[in-house]
């Protein structure tokens, strides 16, 4: 009885030990990464077309190293997904459209879903901050950046999920 009681305190010790070394690495690493970003630059785009009566929706979401495209109708229980890498120099065309430091003056509309209307949404994010814009190609002065986002895109997805 004496020996599995010694290798228990023994375990229970080393685990009291090991568990706050094992966490204190972990945030280390995840430090060390966060300060090697430029706050101002992009690190994600996704855009939606989600709405009317059937439940449509198109979601492409783009970072610097891959596209994910998924698309279907809720009503009908359809989905099809397609995923691809890019290349650093395909990200820097897709976001080459979009100003940062603009991106705070874009104004979002109303939604149409509550009238089975589709409604558009852009996100953008960087390290600083997440833009979100819903419908906002009604800002006819500050959309032409994402419109253009939006057709640049399309030269680089399947035909089905534009």
């Amino acid at each position: 009885m004496m020996p599995a009681l010694k290798n228990t305190s023994l375990k229970l010790l080393l685990s009291i030990f090991l568990l706050p070394a094992f966490f204190s690495c972990d945030k280390k690493k995840d430090s060390s990464r966060s300060p090697h970003k430029n706050p101002n630059e992009i690190t994600f785009i996704s855009v939606s077309d989600i709405g009317g009566d059937q439940g449509d929706y198109k979601i492409i979401k783009v970072t610097k190293d891959s596209i994910h495209a998924e698309m279907g109708i809720t009503a009908r229980q359809t989905h099809k997904e397609w995923d691809s890498v890019i290349s650093a120099h395909t990200w820097e065309y897709l976001i080459s459209s979009i100003n940062v430091k603009d991106l705070d003056e874009i104004q979002s509309s109303p939604s149409k879903q509550s009238v089975d209307g589709i409604d558009e949404t852009f996100q953008i994010r960087t390290p600083k901050k997440a833009h979100i814009y819903v419908n906002s190609y009604a800002d006819t002065i500050h959309y032409k950046q994402l419109k253009q986002f939006k057709e640049q895109l399309t030269l680089i997805i399947p035909k089905e999920y534009r």
